[in-house]
């Protein structure tokens, strides 16, 4: 079972980035950033389910699955090189948990980025929406393409939407179930990202991630919707040379 994806190690790297993919992704959604970031080494983290891990069962217990993620991860942070975690929309609230068990190990990361996500006080808070739409494979397809992650041309094919309907109705699910419970603090810093035309997340629910750590915090709206980041990475942001334009 692999958990983290690298293709491009980098024993001279500056820093680790282990990045999380959203409700439905996969490692692929991050296939560019490896080549974009010739200072850091990237990992990716493999949910089941899907990909190269068609064959497991997808997952369900939002806060299970962060316990082996922190598991993978924690060998890591042994070396001192520093380790920094990014999590898109769900991601985000993945690698928030398994920032968590990674501070209870005393592994914690140096920094946290969540992007495209509500604070995880509200992140399972659906607006207009109950969480049994998901019963409706119709009314998943209709919220992809609202999100604009994924292609029109490819949801219109009955072959893909068999093979990708059922690990993101899973994830969906999972995350609908995720209970935040307040015990822990984090230590490190935390910035939230979300694009400005987001229709899942206001800038208001993005700023309620300040919550969550005792850390440094810092929040960023940047132009673009739900997936602003498959247009415009930020790159500049986890590289330390700017901010996002």
């Amino acid at each position: 079972m692999t958990w983290l994806q690298c293709p491009r190690p980098r024993p001279y790297a500056r820093q680790r980035l282990v990045c999380f993919p959203h409700a439905g992704g996969s490692a692929s959604f991050f296939r560019d950033w490896g080549p974009a970031l010739p200072s850091v080494e990237v990992h990716t983290v493999c949910y089941p389910g899907r990909a190269a891990r068609i064959g497991d069962p997808p997952p369900t217990d939002l806060t299970a699955m962060a316990e082996e993620i922190a598991a993978a991860v924690e060998p890591l942070t042994r070396d001192g090189l520093p380790v920094v975690l990014f999590g898109h929309s769900m991601g985000a609230v993945v690698a928030f948990e398994t920032a968590r068990l990674l501070q209870a190990q005393e592994a914690a990361p140096k920094h946290l980025y969540v992007s495209g996500s509500r604070g995880p006080r509200l992140s399972n808070v659906r607006s207009g929406a109950s969480a049994d739409v998901y019963d409706d494979p119709e009314a998943v397809i209709a919220e992809l393409l609202a999100l604009g992650g994924t292609d029109a041309e490819l949801l219109a094919d009955p072959d893909f939407r068999a093979l990708v309907l059922p690990y993101v109705l899973g994830d969906f699910r999972m995350f609908d179930a995720y209970e935040y419970c307040p015990d822990l603090r984090l230590t490190c810093r935390v910035t939230a990202i979300v694009g400005d035309a987001d229709p899942q997340v206001s800038t208001a629910q993005s700023k309620v991630w300040g919550e969550v750590t005792d850390g440094p915090f810092r929040h960023l709206t940047v132009p673009g919707d739900h997936f602003y980041l498959a247009h415009e990475p930020p790159f500049p942001l986890l590289t330390g040379t700017g901010v996002p334009t």
